[in-house]
Formats: structure tokens, sequence, C-alpha cells
């Protein structure tokens, strides 16, 4: 059974959203990580929609929602198109879950507004290590983007001469992923030129960073402002690290971290059935 499309408008931007169903069930949202899109959810909603009325949300540049002038693509630009997506359905308290740049907005949310999450699930979703690059002084990494832009704007979108060498594409980002998976997220992540190449989605401009982002500190009392249940997944395989070791996690206060044997950044593809097993389990425990 195919999800419904329908869109909503946030920002003066035409943004979409998917409806896998199941009206009078509890509202549950699932926002998806940086470069990909909403049907990258599509085997989580279907089971999970057998307990709540799922939604999917196309992120801002991202999947077929409008790409954004300006292209700033920061962390508060996602946090008001969630906010607006949750006014529009007006069913809280929610449930979230999200992966990567996904779960860093769902865990933001949480903190902004305890008051109407039931329950949050975040994938890697506490951001990178302080070691890293996205963590520099701010005079760099403000520089880095300018420069960055600069370069990109004389960047020519990448094709695909074929849906199999995208595909071989997406496999070579994630070699986990299973021929069904890689083909769906391909297809749905994928427009097509007149010449029968096909072309990414996604704004090249998301690759470049924003210079403005959630400090150490900053992220340190929204996460203490947490008052859900949250579970928090991290791959053995990832290259992000452990969010506890890393001391992410210091001040969330009703968390279960969950480490993944034999799973990258996208676990929740690497590791379906253990995912669904334990995220079903979480979202309906008393």
């Amino acid at each position: 059974m195919e999800p419904i499309s329908h869109y909503f408008y946030s920002h003066r931007l035409k943004l979409q959203f998917w409806d896998f169903g199941q009206e009078g069930k509890p509202t549950l949202i699932l926002v998806h990580g940086g470069l990909d899109h909403a049907r990258n959810w599509d085997w989580v909603a279907r089971s999970l929609r057998e307990h709540f009325h799922v939604y999917a949300l196309d992120l801002r540049g991202h999947g077929n929602s409008q790409q954004a002038p300006g292209a700033l693509y920061t962390l508060a630009e996602h946090l008001l198109d969630l906010t607006t997506l949750t006014e529009v359905i007006n069913d809280y308290p929610i449930y979230l879950i999200g992966h990567s740049l996904g779960g860093n907005i769902v865990l933001h949310y949480c903190g902004l507004y305890p008051e109407r999450v039931k329950k949050a699930v975040a994938i890697e979703g506490l951001g990178f290590p302080m070691g890293q690059r996205f963590n520099r002084p701010f005079s760099e990494r403000l520089r880095d983007w300018i420069e960055n832009v600069r370069k990109g704007e004389k960047r020519e979108v990448k094709s695909y001469p074929s849906l199999e060498s995208a595909v071989a594409r997406m496999k070579e980002v994630n070699p986990h992923l299973p021929n069904e998976i890689a083909e769906h997220l391909t297809l749905h992540g994928t427009n097509w030129n007149s010449d029968g190449s096909l072309f990414w989605k996604f704004d090249n401009y998301l690759r470049f960073f924003s210079p403005y982002g959630t400090s150490r500190q900053d992220l340190a009392e929204v996460l203490g402002n947490i008052t859900c249940p949250t579970l928090l997944f991290w791959g053995k395989e990832s290259f992000f690290s452990n969010p506890e070791q890393d001391g992410i996690t210091e001040t969330l206060k009703n968390y279960r971290l969950i480490e993944v044997e034999k799973a990258g950044h996208w676990l929740h593809h690497d590791q379906l059935e253990l995912f669904l097993e334990e995220t079903t389990k979480f979202l309906l425990a008393d």
C-alpha cells in the first residue's frame, strides 16, 4: 500500500510529507537524515502503522520538498518546519523517530517542546564528536563555508547514465544495503534528465554545512530539557562515535542506548528487524 502525498507551507516553502495512514491511532512522525528522503522509512512505516498513524517528512531541500533560496539549511530552519508540520497534524502528544540529521532535529524538538512529545527514538542523532570539523572555531567554520559555497557554485550536478549505476553509487556509500533497499532508495531519491540519465533530488547546497550550529553547551542545555523516554541507537561500524563515550549524553536523563553489531550509520537498513523489534517494544511499553 502506497502512502498518500501531502504538502504544507513553512517559511514560504512548499514541503512534502507522506501519510501512511491508520486514523485514530497515536501520531508518529519519521524524520530522515541529510541527503536522504522520506521514503527511506517505508519498511519502518509499514510495520509501525499497525500501532500508529505514521507520517514521514521530506525536509526542505530533500525529496519532493522545495529547495530553499539562500540555501543555508540550518538546524533552526529544519526545526521550524517540523514544528509547523506537528501543528498541521495537531495531535499531541506525538511520537518521533529520526535518523542522523533527523535524529538531531527530533531531539532538539523534544527539548524545545517537551510537553508535546510522548516518546522519541534517535538513530545516531547526536551530531559529530567535538574533534571533528563541524565543531571547530566559528571563524574557521564561517570561512570554510564561504569558500566551499564559492567552489560549489561552479560544480555541475552529477548525473548517472542508468538506474543501475545510481544504485551502485548508493551501495558504495553504504555497502551493507541489500539490493532491494538500494534500488528503492534510488528510485525515490532521483529525477530523470531528458536523455534518460538520473540525478539526485536533494539540493547540492545541502553539502555545505551551515557555519551556524548548536554548540556543545547549547546541545547539553537542550538535551537536559527533554522529559520523555528516549531510545538511542548507534551502529558499531559507523563513522559516528559512541555518544556515551563522547560524553554527549551527560545531560540526557531518561534514555537508553542500544549498540548494534554489524551496522553502520544507516542501521535501520542494515539491521532492520532488530531496529523494529527494539523500537516497537520501546514505543508500546507503558
